[in-house]
């Protein structure tokens, strides 16, 4: 009994020594299991940075064109954007962009004229004129033959030149002298262009013509500016002369017409080109064609702002053309057409080339009206008495 005791005992210490060593041994085997899982797991990390890095440099050696970038982000990005156009389904195609295309600049809103705010381009006329305010007048007998708004008063943009250039005129200044275009002559109003640079010296006379010829408006502000007095004596003297004239619509704050408070009528316009008329040097630098003028080393090359002096159908004696956009078109021209002297003022007119056109519809509406007056005529000289 004791004895069957005995080795029952053994067996049952046997069997759980045995079941001791047996959970160590797994133990062990799980934990080695572990580490060269995680081993592995190190190994493959490195592989990958290794062969990211080889495509780096594979990158970097080929040459690289501008604009291009490096090829693994460029294939990630490719990547991603072919999965977001996936995702976002079948879609229009959109205009390639050329490389090296400018940005399009918005374009600026057009700026309403006193005339088309006033509504003055309601009203109508016979000639279907593009300018809101139109004078023609008989320059010997004062007659007036067309009118449309003639007493509307308006910016007169580079008209105002016809006075600046007559004050200057009558100043009897020596227009031989020299004078220099200086910063204080720069468009600090419109901030308008010039080619005459700060520092140009030119002479008076010489600035009379590029200010009448072709609106030079430094050439104008400097021609005030260098005034016996000063340019406040100047606009003084240009406001004096319009008041002892008569031309009570009209006011002037500077010499060049850039200013909108510079403003005046048809009626009063066609005054003053009636007296610059009388100034032959304004007669022959208003309708000269063209002017060379030497620049230091440069030649500069002016022409008329109004074409018409060139056009053979038309016998210009003076003219003034203008342009602001308070003012719109502007141009005011002595001229003989069928067999008289007319002065013709066209303000606030639509288009570039619209106040040319006006001029053109009352030149040739003027010389039907002769044609039939003299058919008349010489038709009622033919019948019997």
């Amino acid at each position: 009994m004791n004895k069957a005791w005995l080795r029952m005992a053994v067996f049952a210490m046997v069997v759980g020594l045995l079941s001791i060593i047996s959970s160590q041994f797994s133990l062990v085997y799980a934990q080695n299991g572990k580490q060269k899982t995680s081993a592995a797991q190190k190994q493959t990390k490195k592989n990958d940075k290794a062969s990211v890095a080889r495509k780096n440099q594979s990158a970097k050696a080929q040459p690289k064109r501008k604009g291009q970038k490096p090829a693994v982000a460029s294939t990630r990005k490719k990547q991603t954007a072919q999965a977001a156009s996936r995702a976002q389904g079948p879609r229009a195609k959109t205009a390639i962009k050329p490389r090296n295309a400018k940005p399009v600049a918005a374009a600026r809103p057009v700026r309403a004229s006193f005339g088309q705010m006033a509504g003055l381009h309601a009203t109508s006329d016979a000639l279907g004129l593009n300018s809101s305010v139109a004078l023609v007048v008989d320059q010997e007998t004062n007659e007036v033959l067309f009118s449309k708004n003639d007493h509307a008063v308006l910016p007169i943009a580079s008209l105002t030149k016809l006075m600046t250039a007559l004050v200057i005129a009558e100043a009897n200044l020596p227009m031989h002298e020299s004078l220099q275009i200086t910063q204080a002559d720069v468009d600090t109003e419109k901030w308008s262009s010039s080619r005459l640079a700060v520092g140009t010296v030119l002479s008076r006379g010489e600035l009379m013509h590029l200010a009448l010829m072709s609106s030079e408006n430094r050439a104008a502000h400097a021609l005030g500016r260098t005034f016996p007095g000063g340019m406040d004596a100047f606009v003084r003297r240009m406001n004096q002369r319009a008041v002892l004239t008569g031309m009570a619509d009209t006011r002037f704050v500077e010499p060049t017409g850039l200013s909108s408070l510079n403003q005046s009528s048809a009626s009063d316009l066609a005054v003053l080109a009636a007296m610059a008329y009388n100034e032959p040097m304004l007669r022959e630098l208003s309708t000269s064609h063209g002017r060379e003028v030497s620049v230091g080393r440069r030649t500069l090359q002016y022409n008329n702002t109004n074409r018409l002096v060139k056009h053979p159908d038309w016998d210009i004696g003076l003219q003034k053309t203008g342009y602001i956009s308070e003012a719109g078109r502007c141009l005011v021209m002595q001229a003989q057409v069928a067999g008289r002297k007319l002065i013709m003022v066209f303000l606030d007119s639509t288009g570039k080339v619209g106040r040319l056109g006006d001029a053109e519809r009352v030149r040739k509406w003027l010389e039907q009206k002769s044609s039939l007056h003299s058919d008349v005529s010489t038709h009622a000289q033919r019948l019997p008495s």
